[in-house]
């Protein structure tokens, strides 16, 4: 075999092997996972649907209480008076969605990512560890669901707010995780529900 014909089977090759990686990243990017993309400040802003507001809640709940609608993809943070500070949230994907009582055990600032062996397994692109930052995936904030794997977090996907792409965390924009996270002690009750209260 030529040179010429090995070097451009190589090149060929090498060709396969970077387009087949731009695919994986591709779908990183479909589950809302892109590490190490710092999105720009306009990014950030999100729809006026989603923006952080003040409404009328009415719960039983005690203010400060956590309540998370998966279906309506809004964090509420109940307060006094008939009121709940609303956050809008990415959730997870069909087949990660869930629902039940959690409390908040740990809070962390710029966390750490290091991706669970299940989400390896589904997508083994991913780098095993990644130190917090702005690029990070787990954004700037984390507030730890109970003993499950399961966070509220920040994010460095702002587009993907109002979505369900994760693999069962809630995710915010960094400005929003970070005014949550202000707000809200180690202790705090979390409910999570599937379905919008009648």
């Amino acid at each position: 075999m030529s040179i010429r014909l090995t070097s451009t089977l190589l090149f060929a090759a090498a060709l396969f092997a970077t387009s087949h990686a731009s695919a994986q990243g591709n779908s990183s990017y479909v589950d809302g996972d892109q590490p190490g993309y710092v999105p720009s400040e306009a990014e950030e802003q999100l729809s006026p649907e989603f923006q952080r507001t003040v409404v009328l809640y009415r719960t039983t709940e005690a203010p400060g209480t956590i309540i998370i609608s998966t279906a309506e993809r809004f964090l509420y943070v109940v307060q006094p008076n008939g009121r709940a500070l609303r956050y809008g949230i990415g959730v997870g994907r069909d087949g990660f969605q869930w629902q039940g009582l959690e409390h908040i055990t740990r809070k962390q600032e710029w966390p750490d990512w290091t991706p669970p062996p299940e989400m390896i397994a589904r997508q083994p692109y991913l780098p095993r560890f990644m130190a917090g930052g702005p690029g990070n995936p787990m954004g700037a904030r984390a507030l730890y669901l109970g003993g499950t794997v399961y966070r509220i977090h920040g994010t460095n996907q702002p587009q993907t707010i109002g979505t369900a792409v994760s693999s069962g965390c809630f995710r915010l924009v960094n400005a929003d995780v970070m005014d949550l996270y202000s707000r809200i002690p180690v202790g705090t009750k979390v409910i999570i529900r599937q379905k919008p209260q009648i």
